[in-house]
């Protein structure tokens, strides 16, 4: 019998890599994983997720964006319901059983359903969080506008918290979706669409209006702009950069990526916004 083994990567050795690059016993931070980057896991995921948690300790908390994977936006009508045909057969959003979305890769459904895990009631903006803070990170999420105040990803901020990319493509920060809404341009394209939700008394159906976070939020930028405003952001001098396993990750302060992003789209598309879109569906 052969005494090779594959080059399986540990949990603790996982765990090394994360304090190397700067995550702290405390720390609130949200994870963006591209797992097939990081390289053959001794439990897969999980691995990393406790290894995540080793290093933020009982203190800390730990966050993924989930998003939701309704899938029906082909059914939406120009006015962004859905028609009567269909809505018996749409299951409705419960942040308790919904599935994260799958464009995210499997990191936060494997977060989602970790024992213990919260996850937040915007279906589109819904982030799942593991921890201390993960009751008031979840609670009181906004329907409308999601990624602005009063969100799980204003909190972050809000609390010095930190974004950790861990393989993650650059553009997939979803962080400055935040930024995308403080920021003061004109322009900024508005989406409405119908979401069903459980509840005890059976399905209700409400109209969610968001700043559009699926296309650039306002006309003249590249699909892929968040990808430049991470690398001006590093390229600054801010943020750390190294590898968890194989993967080459980022780790930064989510309240400097944040003035950055707001500074970056401001000097671009500076402005007050019109009085339409200054303070939408409050």
């Amino acid at each position: 019998m052969s005494d090779t083994f594959p080059a399986f990567l540990t949990r603790a050795a996982l765990r090394a890599d994360l304090q190397r690059l700067g995550l702290q016993p405390g720390d609130t931070v949200m994870v963006h994983a591209a797992m097939s980057r990081i390289g053959q896991l001794l439990n897969g995921p999980d691995a990393l997720i406790g290894a995540l948690l080793d290093t933020i300790g009982a203190q800390g908390t730990l966050l993924a964006y989930t998003d939701w994977d309704g899938a029906y936006d082909d059914l939406l009508d120009n006015e962004g319901r859905v028609p009567e045909t269909w809505r018996a057969h749409l299951p409705p959003f419960d942040p308790a059983s919904s599935r994260a979305i799958r464009d995210n890769g499997v990191l936060p459904e494997f977060l989602r359903s970790t024992p213990g895990a919260k996850r937040s009631g915007n279906p589109g903006a819904s982030v799942a969080a593991l921890g201390a803070r993960a009751d008031w990170i979840t609670q009181d999420h906004p329907l409308d506008y999601g990624y602005g105040e009063g969100s799980p990803l204003a909190k972050l901020v809000s609390i010095g918290g930190k974004v950790l990319m861990v393989g993650a493509p650059r553009d997939t920060l979803t962080l400055l979706h935040h930024a995308e809404h403080l920021a003061q341009i004109p322009g900024k394209r508005i989406l409405r669409r119908e979401v069903p939700f459980a509840t005890a008394s059976g399905t209700l159906w409400r109209m969610i209006e968001e700043f559009d976070t699926g296309d650039p939020i306002v006309a003249g930028l590249d699909e892929d702009y968040f990808a430049e405003i991470v690398g001006a952001f590093l390229a600054s001098g801010q943020g750390r950069q190294g590898q968890i396993g194989a993967a080459a990750s980022i780790l930064v302060d989510a309240a400097a990526i944040t003035r950055f992003g707001v500074a970056w789209l401001e000097s671009r598309f500076g402005g007050q916004l019109t009085p339409a879109l200054a303070s939408p569906g409050r």
